[in-house]
């Protein structure tokens, strides 16, 4: 027989190592790797092309049931979705401890369990008596939850099995569930990776739509094995500064749907309420111009935000080391689009610190922000407030070129909507809008020229 190799895997981020280590050299976390053995070891080759079942394939044109989405009611969450849940379907949401994951599907079972459909909320975290505590000071109480708090996977899919099945089937979370028939304490790699894969086979097989909670690393990213996230259809992030009360959730994958589409929520004293304007949200405060603050037409998916970017500019006397602090956008780019406004536009950063942040806690990947970034930091160093009813966005190049971006249209008309009146951008644009009025930028030049006059 051949003998058994040996591997460890790490419990916090599910990297292979075969040999142990106290620091897992991936994820950096001490005394984290266990031994994971395999539970059957083929010593020689099988054949496989006999004594299984045949496979029926179909075309895809044959003719099959629609599936229906459901909404969840609340319509924000439905936007990051795509429209509602499948039937079927697996979601997986993560997000910071405390952010709100528990109170926004509670709110949502809440609401399909009032609409006539069967909600199941499974608590691995809380007892049943602190979840109706929540539920009450959510005004949820008389919503017909089906609520239990249980970690075994083998009693939960039991019990749903001597009924109907749900609707909606909400598991708070799936790193407290536990498996008998797999070795290790609730948490573990191959604990999160079997329960996972009981609950989605039996969603799929009954049409339920299922909610798995996920708990997060310090870095943000869900806690686990990454095959978790290829097991499900719809990975969510549910985002935000525990110190405002804004809320963000992104679609990171959606088999359903487009991407990065997100939904916007305000933590309140009852629970979480939709933003229908969340460009309002960001925007608000600017009663009058200010040196470093330009407005950029951010877009989520399918829809526009806008946001504010506020920039500082601190000279330092001769000697010191100048800082750059970066909240809400990427440092690597701050300090390509400083380099290049060096070096391009002759502007001087070297004995400056330069402080850049994203108002009302929006995190900003768009590469459209360029421009925006840059007018704020001209703004900033010329000590030279913008425009107040313009907007800027752009992508700028290492040549310091003003390049176009995916639906300026889109961006404009948001803008004109909410009653800027300029749109400064590629020159290649057309505002279809006569409420807008656009000023092309070809080279970032021309903007230091423009802010400079």
């Amino acid at each position: 027989m051949a003998k058994v190799k040996k591997r460890y895997v790490c419990q916090a981020c599910g990297s292979v190592s075969h040999r142990w280590q106290g620091q897992c050299p991936d994820c950096a976390e001490w005394n984290t790797l266990a031994e994971d053995v395999p539970a059957t070891v083929f010593s020689q080759k099988h054949d496989l092309s006999s004594g299984g079942r045949a496979v029926v394939f179909e075309a895809l044109d044959a003719p099959s049931e629609p599936l229906v989405r459901r909404p969840t009611g609340l319509a924000e969450f439905d936007r990051a979705l795509g429209g509602g849940l499948v039937p079927g379907s697996a979601v997986l949401m993560g997000g910071d401890p405390g952010i709100g994951k528990s109170t926004l599907l509670l709110q949502t079972a809440a609401t399909v369990a009032r609409s006539g459909a069967q909600a199941v909320y499974v608590s691995g975290e809380e007892a049943a008596g602190q979840v109706r505590m929540r539920a009450a000071r959510l005004g949820l109480s008389d919503a017909p939850i089906r609520l239990a708090a249980a970690t075994s996977v083998r009693d939960i899919l039991t019990t749903l099995g001597q009924g109907e099945p749900p609707a909606l089937l909400v598991i708070d979370s799936i790193q407290t569930m536990h498996s008998d028939t797999i070795e290790g304490a609730p948490g573990t790699v191959s604990q999160v990776r079997g329960c996972a894969f009981e609950l989605i086979r039996y969603a799929k097989e009954n049409g339920v739509a299922l909610v798995l909670v996920g708990h997060v690393t310090k870095d943000g990213t869900i806690a686990g094995p990454r095959v978790l996230e290829h097991m499900v259809d719809v990975v969510m992030s549910f985002e935000g500064e525990r110190s405002h009360q804004y809320r963000i959730l992104r679609a990171l994958k959606n088999r359903f749907g487009a991407v990065d589409e997100i939904g916007v929520f305000a933590m309140a004293g009852d629970g979480l309420e939709e933003v229908a304007n969340p460009s309002m949200l960001f925007l608000s405060g600017r009663e009058e111009p200010l040196a470093g603050s330009a407005v950029f037409p951010a877009l989520e998916g399918t829809r526009p935000v806008l946001v504010e970017i506020q920039a500082l500019i601190v000279r330092l006397q001769s000697g010191a080391t100048p800082r750059r602090a970066v909240v809400g956008w990427d440092s690597g780019r701050l300090a390509m689009l400083l380099a290049v406004l060096e070096s391009r536009c002759g502007l001087n950063f070297s004995s400056a610190e330069v402080y850049l942040n994203v108002a009302g806690g929006y995190r900003l990947s768009d590469p459209a922000a360029d421009l925006a970034v840059a007018a704020a930091l001209v703004s900033a160093l010329a000590d030279k407030p913008l425009a107040r009813q313009a907007v800027w966005f752009g992508e700028v190049s290492l040549a310091g070129e003003v390049r176009p971006v995916a639906h300026a249209g889109l961006r404009l008309r948001e803008s004109a909507k909410l009653g800027f009146s300029l749109g400064c951008g590629p020159g290649e644009v057309e505002p279809d809008s006569a409420a807008l009025k656009y000023r092309g930028i070809k080279q970032l030049s021309n903007l230091v020229d423009r802010v400079m006059e």
